[in-house]
């Protein structure tokens, strides 16, 4: 049996996966096994990163991405609308076709037996062989607290919903996919089938179409009736910890994060766009929560590369200003045109 970690990045998030490839070696261990997934073709600096690696590798098999593109191209066009708005917007087959790529984890061919994915805007705070431990017993293992908002999940308006799942069900099992750990050979082709004949029977109607991976996801899981555990939802109330950058009452304790006096099993920069990340890398003064956290692993390695700023920081989430709303309402640049 073989474990590991996936994630899935291009060269857009480049500096979030060197960030999250250093966590791994410095709180997990330097032989964890990790394969990054290529979110597209765009991977010159990720393949440069990867070949730097021993423990990394990097999976770009066109036949195993096209099975699953189509599988993901047959969910949404089982829904009565999705295809025909997102073509209005431009949006070529689907949208976000990339992220269906993280599903390759399932697949019989992949690499590990055991796996864990983490999204690239992720940073692993301590090892995490409790949690491939967990999956002797459960097919999905996850720890956070997505189940208090189901709305980011599926469709609430739907009437179909609680014809499928139960509104306990609901409150209880649903997660987020920035990180999850399963086992290969989950959804068989066979079991693929079925699912997509129930989608075409109507459920597909319960699917949030503003995160389609992380909905589609969440449907497969509980339609299949795949086993769960959330850490969040079983540990002690003194003993669990949050994950998302939005909590701000972490504490830094030399580049580990402790919640209440626990070690945090991962952060999640969730809602924070990766140009932000980019625009501060490349020397921009722009805060934002747990800056120096992601700042220390982005460099752990290249401290003579990390930026030197000098002028006061701007909030990330800061309006703009008085003249670029002037620009901005009369649908002018700062450039005049």
């Amino acid at each position: 049996m073989k474990n590991g970690i996936y994630t899935l990045a291009n060269d857009y998030v480049y500096h979030q996966l060197v960030a999250l490839l250093n966590s791994i070696e410095a709180n997990a261990g330097q032989d964890v096994p990790v394969c990054v997934i290529a979110y597209n073709d765009q991977l010159e600096k990720v393949r440069a990163e990867v070949a730097s690696r021993k423990n990394v590798t990097l999976l770009e098999d066109p036949a195993i991405f096209a099975e699953w593109e189509e599988f993901s191209y047959d969910v949404w066009k089982s829904h009565k609308t999705a295809i025909q708005v997102w073509q209005e917007k431009g949006i070529p087959k689907f949208y976000r076709v990339g992220e269906n790529r993280r599903y390759c984890a399932f697949d019989s061919r992949s690499e590990f037996d055991k796996f864990i994915y983490l999204d690239a805007d992720t940073l692993v705070m301590q090892p995490l062989d409790f949690v491939f431990q967990q999956l002797d017993d459960y097919d999905f293992v996850v720890y956070d607290f997505q189940y208090k908002d189901p709305a980011h999940i599926y469709n609430l308006s739907s009437p179909r919903l609680l014809e499928i799942f139960s509104q306990e069900r609901i409150e209880s099992e649903i997660f987020c996919s920035g990180f999850y750990a399963a086992k290969k050979g989950l959804f068989p082709p066979a079991q693929r089938e079925w699912l997509l004949s129930q989608l075409r029977e109507g459920d597909a109607d319960v699917l949030y179409m503003a995160a389609p991976n992380q909905s589609v996801l969440n449907y497969l899981r509980m339609k299949s009736n795949t086993s769960i555990y959330n850490f969040a939802r079983n540990l002690p109330v003194d003993q669990s910890t949050g994950c998302s950058v939005t909590s701000d009452h972490f504490e830094n304790i030399n580049y580990i994060l402790y919640d209440r006096g626990n070690k945090l099993t991962y952060l999640h920069y969730i809602g924070l766009s990766s140009k932000l990340f980019n625009r501060v890398c490349a020397g921009e003064n722009i805060d934002f929560p747990y800056r120096d956290i992601f700042l220390h692993y982005r460099y752990l390695h290249e401290p003579d590369q990390r930026p030197n700023f000098t002028t006061k920081a701007k909030a990330y989430n800061a309006p703009p200003s008085i003249g670029k709303r002037i620009f901005r309402k009369l649908g002018l640049t700062a450039r005049g045109k």
